[in-house]
């Protein structure tokens, strides 16, 4: 009987390990891999769980890259069945204080093609209810932000005058001074800043002013940003703002 030589027994080996290795399926991908969305299109996945909070509903997701969280306006939903969701835009860190609950990220959007995401937005973030806030765009929560020093200048204005202004102040270039309390890079090729500075009314959306930048900026930073006021702007993908400042330079405190 012959027994097999070291380098024998050591081919055997490499050899075996190595169509081990290769009979290994591949890894399945993390659950909770974020799936590439672009802003202003669409998701469709498989409900698991959906959250009513009147006249919104928050729904979670199965798609083909993971779990995804979408607010959507509230209409009957089976869990288990198929649900598209149109023209999305992400937010992170969004905040529901009815459900005391932060999502890393989240979806609003609207279940029709034909329609922007949700008009206004939960009411539990603290978002515009009235005829002051605009249609489609993305939630303004109250980050209850104390009184914030104006900016200087001619052209400065609080984001409570702002609103008030509005129709006067199209087309102008204005400076506001105020603290970053939501931020979104490089979507549509620009920075989405969100500034509060204490004026205005939370119950009317009229405390929050959404600016774009290719300036970056900070959550939580105190800057002044000036740039040109333009009314009624739709900026597609199904979102139209009633006042946004674009085309912004920003500065810090």
């Amino acid at each position: 009987m012959r027994y097999p030589t070291l380098l024998g027994l050591f081919v055997l080996c490499t050899v075996g390990c190595s169509k081990s290795r290769q009979a290994e399926p591949p890894p399945r991908a993390n659950a909770t891999t974020a799936s590439v969305i672009t802003p202003g299109g669409t998701i469709t996945g498989t409900l698991r769980e959906q959250l009513p909070v009147e006249p919104y509903v928050y729904v979670r997701l199965e798609t083909a890259s993971g779990e995804v969280w979408a607010a959507v306006n509230q209409e009957p939903l089976t869990v288990g069945s198929s649900v598209t969701v149109y023209n999305v835009l992400p937010m992170d860190q969004f905040a529901s204080k009815t459900l005391n609950r932060t999502f890393e990220r989240i979806y609003f959007g609207s279940l029709e093609p034909s329609r922007g995401m949700v008009s206004g937005a939960p009411a539990d973030a603290g978002d515009a209810s009235a005829s002051d806030a605009s249609a489609g765009t993305p939630p303004a929560p109250d980050a209850e932000v104390g009184p914030i020093g104006r900016a200087s200048g001619p052209d400065a204005r609080t984001i409570g005058e702002l609103w008030t202004q509005k129709s006067h102040l199209a087309g102008a270039t204005v400076s506001v001074r105020g603290v970053v309390v939501k931020y979104n890079a490089g979507v549509m090729g620009k920075n989405w800043i969100h500034l509060q500075d204490g004026s205005g009314d939370a119950a009317r959306g009229t405390h929050d002013i959404a600016v774009t930048s290719l300036d970056a900026a900070a959550l939580g930073d105190t800057v002044t940003i000036t740039g040109t006021v333009r009314t009624n702007r739709d900026v597609g993908a199904g979102y139209t703002f009633a006042v946004i400042v674009e085309e912004a330079k920003v500065t810090g405190k």
